[in-house]
Order: C-alpha cells, then structure tokens, then sequence
C-alpha cells in the first residue's frame, strides 16, 4: 500500500514538473484544458469577435461569458466525438451546407470589400432623387364611402356648415385617415390614384371637391388643407441608407453576372 501511494505522489510530481517546464507561450496560447486538450484563445477571440459585429459592447462579464461558452463547447464536442456523432450522415450533411454558407458569405464580403460605395455614386443618386422627388407635396384630408349620393350628402352638409373633421370620423370608410378626421398627411400628387391626384392638385387650398371622386376604393370627397415645395433631406442625413442601397444593388449585379456567366443546364426562375 506505502508502494502504491508513493508511486502516485510520484507520477503527480512529475505531471506538475512537467506542466511547470512548459513554454510560457505555449500556456498562453490556451483558456483552458479539458480532459487532456487544450482549448486554443483564438477560439474564444473568434466568438468575440462574431458577438461584437453583431453590437454587443465588450466587457468583462462578456469576456467572462464566451469563454465559458468556448470551454462548454469543447466538452460538448468531446461528448459527440465519443459517442460517434461526427460519422453520422445527418452530421456530414450539416457540416456541408455549413461549409457552403461560410464560403459564399466569405465570397461575397471580399466582393463588397474590393468594390465599396464611393463618394461620387453616392451623389450621383442623392442628385437622381431630388429629380425625381422635386416639385410640390399636398396635404388633404378625405372622406370615403361605398355610394355616390353618401358621398353627395356629405358634401351637402360641409356646405351647410359641417365641419370636414367631424365627418371624416364618423362616416369615412378609411381605417388609416378616418380617425385624424381624414388627414393623409403630406404627400406628391403620386402617392395616390390618379383619379384622387388630378381633383386633388385642382383644388386651392382650404377648398373641397364640388363632386364625389371615384376611385377604384369607392367615393372620395377630398379638401386640400396646404401645398409647399418638396422638402428633401440633406445628403449627410441619407448617405448611410443610399450607401447601403447601392451596396445592395451591386452585390445583386454580381451574383447574377456569376448565374448567367455559369454553364449549367438548369434553368432558374425568372
């Protein structure tokens, strides 16, 4: 029995002995051992980093934690090694498609990365915007209905004195206006139908329609509360969404130039 003890005083001696010859770096290198296997930081600093592009903020609780994590992780994979899970099929499937979209999301960020947004595409759509959205922008208010005469009868009382709001509320068919009294906001003629634009845009301001206003949404008696210029906002404001816009827009030009460049005999939806 006194044999046996020495013996493993002996043998842990030496596992410590051992442990306390190694290279500092070496032992720097790891956050952990488990059952004999080094679990390598770059392990943990590679989940960091995957939590932090998503906007986690770092601190030492989340450093604490992914750690944690990355031991964890290794235990659990020693488990399935074990038990035989990395030779099953399901497994080989899964690591596949895994591999599959690692590498098109590689693929695709060295494309983005080697073909950024510049500053000069950047205006030259802001410039194409504020072409296309110059002009005037109305706010009207309105009040819908299913028949030509409730729409006449509408009119008759806001002659008589009505007040439009009051009527909007209690009659108008539109569950987005109706309760604002029948205010849509402001907006260009473009945003509607072209049947509620063309009366709309005629009208001076303060004004309401003499006639009802079909639609293919019923009958529209429409008043015209203001007009003023398009008020766009300034480049700085919008840049990040056109820079995304065109990164977008780019990205999608490339993987079709990389479908349609294929040789394959399958033929994909249009």
């Amino acid at each position: 029995m006194k044999n046996t003890s020495r013996l493993a005083l002996g043998t842990l001696s030496l596992a410590v002995s051992a442990a306390l010859w190694l290279p500092l770096g070496a032992a720097a290198q790891n956050i952990a051992v488990v059952n004999g296997k080094p679990v390598p930081k770059e392990r943990a600093e590679a989940l960091m980093n995957q939590v932090v592009r998503q906007g986690q903020p770092v601190t030492p609780d989340l450093e604490r934690q992914v750690k944690d994590e990355v031991v964890m992780r290794e235990i659990f994979m020693q488990e399935a090694e074990r038990r035989g899970l990395a030779q099953s099929q399901n497994y080989k499937q899964q690591m596949e498609l895994a591999r599959q979209a690692i590498l098109i999301r590689e693929l695709f960020a060295d494309f983005q990365k080697k073909n950024p947004v510049t500053d000069a595409e950047v205006q030259a759509e802001y410039d194409k915007f504020k072409a296309s959205a110059g002009g005037k922008e109305y706010r009207a208010r309105h009040i819908l209905v299913e028949k030509e005469d409730e729409a006449k009868k509408l009119i008759a009382q806001l002659k008589g004195g009505a007040k439009f709001e009051d009527l909007a509320k209690k009659n108008s068919k539109d569950p987005g206006s109706a309760a604002n009294g029948g205010d849509l906001d402001w907006a260009t003629p473009d945003s509607y139908v072209p049947e509620f634009s063309q009366a709309m845009v005629g009208l001076q301001k303060g004004q309401i329609t003499d006639a009802p206003v079909k639609s293919q949404f019923g009958y529209h008696v429409i008043k015209l509360e203001d007009v003023r210029e398009v008020k766009l906002p300034a480049l700085d404001e919008v840049k990040p969404q056109i820079q995304q816009s065109l990164a977008q827009q780019k990205l999608a030009k490339f993987r079709d130039q990389l479908r349609d460049s294929a040789k394959t005999d399958y033929k994909f939806q249009q």
